[in-house]
């Protein structure tokens, strides 16, 4: 899959989100990345990261730059041949990022 094709199954994932996730969205920036930084990996294969503070750990007088949701495309292509399943995972990490902005640990998860 090319890197538009990526981005348009990055941009269908964000319209397809559940209700309680669109909220998320707010001043979230969710960026395509080919690689992780092998400093946040620490071995482990990673489709995404959230970069931020999470809502429910923030004061009355947060405020700051948006947060980040990095989907990291290198390792999601490696790991998945077809189309829907690389579409499906990327649905499956935007989720699993948005949550950890919505202060969820990795057990709350909602799937």
């Amino acid at each position: 899959m090319d890197r538009a094709a990526f981005e348009a199954a990055v941009r269908d994932a964000i319209e397809s989100l559940p209700e309680e996730f669109q909220h998320a969205l707010e001043n979230v920036a969710i960026v395509v990345v080919e690689e992780p930084d092998p400093a946040d990996s620490a071995g482990e294969v990673l489709f995404g990261l959230y970069c931020g503070v999470p809502l429910n750990e923030r004061g009355s007088g947060y405020s700051g730059l948006p947060d980040r949701v990095e989907i990291y495309r290198g390792p999601i292509l490696r790991s998945f041949d077809a189309a829907h399943e690389i579409v499906a995972e990327i649905r499956d990490t935007l989720i699993h990022e948005l949550g950890h902005h919505m202060g969820l640990s990795d057990d709350d998860m909602p799937y």
